[in-house]
């Protein structure tokens, strides 16, 4: 059983142990809260590469005490090439190949504008420095982990064939075996020339040229002119007062607004034992009525039906809250939304905190890894519509519906809290369970992310959209749910990947950090 991790100079969780070391040392040598994040999101792009990679997206919520929090969103716009047109004779986006990669990957642009942001804490570590360890890692060989292999070998069949795939993530043609040792040198060769030439050259130098120009030829609609005309930008989060806290996400493109939605439903309940039956259908009723307004609400920030703040406010909230019957399940077949990817925290020795978050989307994104650069590009576009009356209708320069949301809560007694997941649909709901559990119902901090959880949907490749429970859950509770009309899946695993990879952070005003990492995932947390 995991124990809640103490510390005070500064804190990392990853869902790998070696990216929450990366950030950890560079915490020891000085690094910020961001400057260590942007280390561990490095790294975690090389050692857990079925979950994430730079050629994908990013988001970040970054806390400064006596600031308001930062929001960042670095969400690739579709490919001025990207248009109904270039899909014509298709229903749908195709899902894997070049075709699918046809957003910007934004991940990069998110590193630099962080950093902008923490320019002011004082000297900066080189960037050299930030992302040694990665290089290292690519240059030198991960060790693949269990999840690695066996989703290479479940996917195989849709991957093996995409440009890139099977030279870069099989060994000897075959899917490679847990513990094996994978060399990535490309990348490594990638990751120094930015260490060398700055962030920006994967947009605006040499590698934004070689990678727009492969893409474009392995039939692609990205090019070079559009990889040089991204930016990240800063962003106003989203929040909503709790009792006794204000919790922020992000907004449109992600589901953030879902995230916070639950929570401030569940809030009006009035519910006060944790993981009783009040507890967990009080937590899925929520996500129904957040779901339900995330599905015609959020998509594009530039044309959105509704301001999504106004979703959050409290009397909204108390009207859906006022919806739930506490004993009866609302019947449940809307259709769900898939994702995979990290979620990472960092709080440093000055209270500053970082929630961030980063995907391709899809497990190994497109399957399209560039022999230019060793880059593994996202399919996060095919969240896209080639419906032009549909919510998320594809057109060129607009960004994709995103699952990713990185959270963070400012408590009226003085804790900060990062917190976050991985596991698209599931993303909003074990947010919620951890939080619920924490700062409402008063469990220890790795109790609340290690305590068995449920998904409603899809996650993982998963179609349906069953009410899925973890074996730990307590026979009691899964008839009480059985009961109340909820479809229950029971899991054979104790701890499913299925729940995804979550991580939570709190600092005290004592100044004492409190930290917890997953027991389903590879990951830790490293202190000093």
């Amino acid at each position: 059983m995991l124990k809640t991790v103490y510390s005070t100079r500064g804190m990392m969780v990853a869902p790998h142990h070696q990216a929450a070391q990366a950030g950890r040392d560079v915490l020891a040598e000085g690094g910020n809260a961001v400057e260590a994040m942007v280390a561990a999101a490095s790294t975690i792009a090389v050692v857990y590469p079925h979950m994430n990679s730079i050629g994908g997206d990013g988001f970040w919520l970054i806390h400064e005490p006596g600031k308001a929090p930062v929001a960042i969103d670095a969400c690739g716009r579709a490919a001025k090439k990207a248009d109904r047109d270039f899909y014509a004779g298709l229903d749908a986006i195709p899902s894997r190949g070049a075709t699918a990669a046809l957003t910007s990957a934004g991940t990069i642009g998110g590193w630099a504008e962080a950093l902008k942001v923490a320019s002011g804490w004082g000297d900066a570590l080189p960037l050299s420095r930030l992302l040694e360890s990665a290089i290292n890692h690519a240059r030198n060989g991960i060790v693949v982990t269990e999840s690695q292999s066996a989703l290479t070998a479940a996917k195989l069949d849709q991957l093996h064939a995409v440009p890139g795939f099977a030279d870069t993530f099989m060994l000897n043609g075959q899917v490679p075996d847990v513990g094996a040792l994978m060399t990535q040198s490309k990348l490594a060769n990638t990751l120094e020339q930015l260490a060398r030439a700055g962030l920006d050259d994967f947009y605006r130098g040499e590698l934004g040229r070689a990678m727009g120009e492969e893409l474009e030829r392995l039939g692609s609609p990205l090019t070079a002119d559009d990889l040089a005309g991204y930016s990240a930008s800063q962003v106003t989060p989203l929040e909503v007062a709790v009792n006794g806290a204000k919790i922020y996400n992000l907004p449109p493109p992600t589901q953030g607004l879902a995230s916070l939605m639950i929570l401030g439903i569940f809030d009006k309940l009035g519910i006060t034992e944790a993981e009783g039956f009040a507890h967990v259908h009080g937590l899925i009723e929520s996500t129904k009525r957040a779901f339900r307004v995330r599905d015609t609400n959020v998509t594009d920030p530039d044309r959105l039906p509704a301001d999504p703040q106004s979703f959050l406010d409290p009397a909204v909230l108390q009207k859906l809250a006022d919806e739930i019957d506490p004993e009866k399940a609302l019947p449940w077949p809307d259709p769900a939304s898939p994702g995979d990817t990290i979620w990472m925290g960092c709080i440093d020795s000055e209270g500053r905190a970082v929630s961030f978050i980063q995907s391709i989307y899809w497990e190994f994104g497109s399957g399209v890894v560039l022999d230019s650069t060793g880059v593994n590009w996202q399919n996060r576009g095919i969240s896209f519509s080639l419906d032009p009356k549909a919510l998320q209708a594809l057109e060129p320069g607009r960004k994709p519906f995103h699952t990713l949301n990185p959270a963070l809560a400012r408590f009226d007694d003085g804790r900060v809290m990062s917190y976050g997941t991985m596991g698209g649909e599931g993303q909003p709901q074990t947010q919620a369970a951890v939080f619920s559990r924490y700062a409402m119902l008063g469990l220890p901090l790795q109790q609340a992310v290690t305590a068995p959880r449920w998904l409603l949907g899809r996650t993982w490749g998963d179609t349906s959209t069953t009410l899925k429970l973890e074996s730990l859950v307590d026979p009691v509770l899964v008839k009480q749910l059985r009961d109340a009309g909820h479809e229950v899946e029971m899991l054979d695993e104790a701890f499913s990947d299925t729940m995804g990879h979550a991580g939570a952070l709190v600092k005290r005003p004592d100044g004492v950090l409190e930290g917890a990492a997953d027991p389903r995932s590879d990951g830790c947390v490293a202190a000093l």
